[in-house]
């Protein structure tokens, strides 16, 4: 049996002995590392990500520190397990079955069956063709990038250069770092793009999309209709009869995304994990990189994407991936018998049971327009990286974004729940505010935070990439940028209520001791903005980098003042 195989010593490409990297097993490794215990670690850490970005009501400190502390949280978990996986492997590679092997398919059935292939030539050949044709679009008018991302306080550019599509108004955020999608042209939208050949781009990843979407349909209810076979349970097959009834008459893709409440009949749930609200793309050409990082424990070569689950994701979505790799290498027959374990010329997707060493890890391999779907909690149980091969690589990744808080909808109605504070004299211009409710104060300053660090300087920071595609997100953001002003002017008034006469100690203290955390946070983050590598690109916000941080000083002064 596939789960009985004894890790091996480890290897390099030609199959001889690796020589060590004096890294030595620690004694005493304590409790073995399995797979289901470190998995439902990971998913209540995750869980409770969305369960604190989902919460509405009064907020106890700002949406900045909560969801970053939990990120903190998350990746130190993770980097643990990491630790502790390696410590347990030692010196041995961790086994991994390919297509070679003959246990793989049987491996692949008990153990990964959630993971659904669909090769290139049961995919349409006109899809192929107007898929292929906009990434190369993409590619010849520069609108792939490399992102900037941060992870422990640090800066990185990812390996691979992308771009996000989806739903007009939708944002992706992974890796502290907001993504805002190219709009694909939905019915009723008015977008109006740099070219006509960025309209035919865009056109095709929503056909794909929609296709993508059948699929997927089609794959959870072929999963559903061989569970219930398996347990020949009449109750169930009546249940089912009606699911598939249900599921033949879901042909349509959901616009908007942006709920966070998730219906449990059948239907449609089906549709929340199906109905994809963008797709982020990948490129990257492997003979172009000075380095590629190694896969750590199996011994599976190079990495284009290292071990990871996807974030941001309504729970229990499907993944569906669309991979082009622009020519298949030719091997020597000679030459591929001899290799052993994955080939390193083709591209493939690894998967493994998250930070578990008893089950082997599979590698799949990829050829041009083969299309896989990771169903249900895959993504969640297990991890997936992107073993790189010799030829350039384009990937169409769909997902149902968890777009609760990531919509123009969203923040927008923030806004103006903040804005409903503030009122202007009937005779004149000047501005004041409606309540010192310490409720309100905290609200708004919250979403004044919220405006400023998740979306003005997130969109900001990545320059004039979206210009190269469409300028659909400059006036929006602009409308933003201007709620962002007033809600400055809102601070300011607070400070200046509650240094008046008429308003007693004990206010004053209420209203600054709630005040002061969040004035105090919004300095440390233009701080942390303004020396980043992420400021270099902040080409639009110089008011808020030179003067608002000395601004905000002030404030955080005259209101320990007030406290005095």
């Amino acid at each position: 049996m596939p789960g009985t195989v004894v890790p091996h010593p480890r290897r390099g490409r030609q199959g001889a002995p690796e020589k060590t990297t004096g890294r030595q097993p620690r004694s005493g490794h304590g409790r073995q590392c399995g797979g289901c215990a470190h998995a439902r670690c990971w998913v209540h850490v995750r869980r409770r990500q969305q369960h604190e970005a989902e919460r509405g009501g009064e907020r106890a400190t700002s949406e900045g520190t909560r969801l970053g502390f939990l990120e903190s949280c998350w990746y130190t978990l993770q980097f643990l397990n990491k630790q502790k996986l390696l410590e347990e492997i030692g010196e041995s590679w961790l086994p991994y079955l390919t297509p070679r092997d003959a246990e793989f398919h049987q491996l692949w059935k008990t153990k990964y069956s959630k993971l659904i292939l669909r090769t290139s030539d049961t995919v349409p050949k006109g899809l192929h063709q107007v898929v292929q044709d906009a990434f190369l679009t993409l590619q010849k008018h520069g609108c792939l990038f490399q992102d900037l991302i941060r992870i422990k306080g640090k800066d990185f550019f990812t390996p691979v250069s992308r771009i996000l599509i989806g739903n007009p108004g939708c944002t992706y955020k992974y890796l502290n770092t907001r993504l805002f999608t190219v709009p694909w042209p939905v019915e009723g939208s008015k977008i109006k793009y740099c070219n006509p050949e960025m309209f035919d781009a865009c056109n095709a990843l929503m056909k794909l999309n929609d296709y993508l979407h059948n699929e997927a349909v089609q794959a959870l209810k072929e999963q559903s209709l061989s569970e219930t076979k398996e347990t020949k349970d009449a109750g169930v097959t009546n249940k089912e009869q009606d699911f598939s009834t249900c599921v033949e008459g879901e042909r349509t893709i959901l616009e908007d995304q942006s709920s966070s409440y998730v219906p449990r009949t059948d239907c449609i749930n089906l549709k929340n994990k199906t109905s994809y609200n963008l797709t982020l793309l990948n490129y990257m050409d492997p003979l172009q990189m000075l380095y590629l990082k190694q896969e750590p424990y199996f011994g599976m070569g190079n990495m284009a994407v290292s071990w990871h689950h996807d974030e941001n994701l309504v729970e229990s979505s499907t993944v569906a991936v669309y991979s082009y790799s622009c020519k298949d290498p030719v091997i020597n027959r000679n030459q591929q018998e001899d290799l052993r374990g994955r080939d390193p010329a083709v591209w493939h997707v690894g998967l493994k049971v998250a930070w578990d060493i008893k089950t082997p890890g599979l590698a799949l391999p990829l050829h041009p327009g083969d299309c896989y779907f990771m169903l249900d909690d895959l993504n969640m149980t297990h991890q997936h990286c992107v073993l790189a091969g010799w030829p350039p690589r384009f990937s169409s990744t769909h997902r149902v974004a968890e777009c609760s808080r990531g919509t123009l909808e969203y923040i927008f109605r923030q806004c103006e729940t903040a804005l409903q504070n503030l009122q202007a004299e009937s005779e004149s211009v000047a501005l004041s505010l409606k309540s010192l409710e310490v409720t309100i104060v905290k609200e708004v300053e919250g979403i004044h935070n919220e405006v400023e660090f998740e979306w003005l300087r997130q969109f900001w920071f990545q320059g004039k990439r979206y210009r190269k595609c469409t300028d659909w997100w400059f006036e929006p953001m602009a409308k933003l940028e201007e709620f962002w002003k007033k809600m400055e002017i809102m601070t300011s008034l607070v400070l200046s209520e509650v240094g008046k006469e008429e308003c007693t100690m004990e206010q004053r203290n209420e209203i600054v001791s709630c005040f002061l955390p969040f004035l105090t946070e919004r300095q440390e983050l233009r701080k942390e903005w303004t020396a980043s590598d992420l400021s270099k690109s902040l080409i639009h916000m110089i008011y808020i980098n030179r003067l608002l941080p000395y601004t905000s000083l002030c404030l955080i002064k005259a209101s320990a003042r007030c406290l005095e």
